[in-house]
């Protein structure tokens, strides 16, 4: 069930997105929310910090970890503009999130579509995900960044 406050929240991960885009990297924004107060920012950052795992999702959830000392992040929602990828899934399960909202699809994993698939359906038991917030606005983000990497390549 999309909430009225998601469309807030997302609004503020997209603002990342094009923070991550201004610094180089895929434009993919993510924000921790807990109590109605940003707890954990995050945006993707694997070029400029030299590593594969620093996506938007688990930056924010390392960031919220400081910030409530603790790794548990019960009864929070993580906001990201894409669909997260399999290493995210894991990060967000055992960081035990309440909610997860995303708004693109993550389209590009054809070949592993069916794995990120069932670890979707296993996800949803774990707590509630809702998806296509801002659909649109998180898709052409990234439809027009990749667009933009192709045409300077050639």
């Amino acid at each position: 069930m999309i909430y009225q406050k998601d469309e807030k929240w997302m609004k503020i991960a997209l603002k990342y997105a094009h923070h991550a885009e201004k610094k180089g990297e895929v434009p993919i924004g993510a924000v921790l929310i807990f109590d109605e107060q940003i707890i954990g920012i995050g945006w993707n950052s694997s070029i400029s910090q030299n590593d594969p795992t620093a996506h938007a999702e688990i930056v924010a959830l390392r960031y919220a970890g400081k910030v409530i000392k603790n790794y548990r992040l019960v009864n929070s929602t993580l906001y990201v503009t894409l669909q997260p990828c399999i290493m995210c899934c894991g990060a967000i399960i055992q960081s035990r999130i309440k909610r997860l909202v995303f708004g693109a699809n993550y389209e590009k994993q054809k070949n592993n579509q069916c794995n990120l698939q069932s670890l979707f359906l296993n996800m949803e038991k774990k707590f509630n995900i809702q998806k296509n917030v801002m659909q649109k606005e998180c898709s052409n983000l990234l439809k027009n960044f990749f667009q933009k990497k192709r045409k300077q390549n050639n």
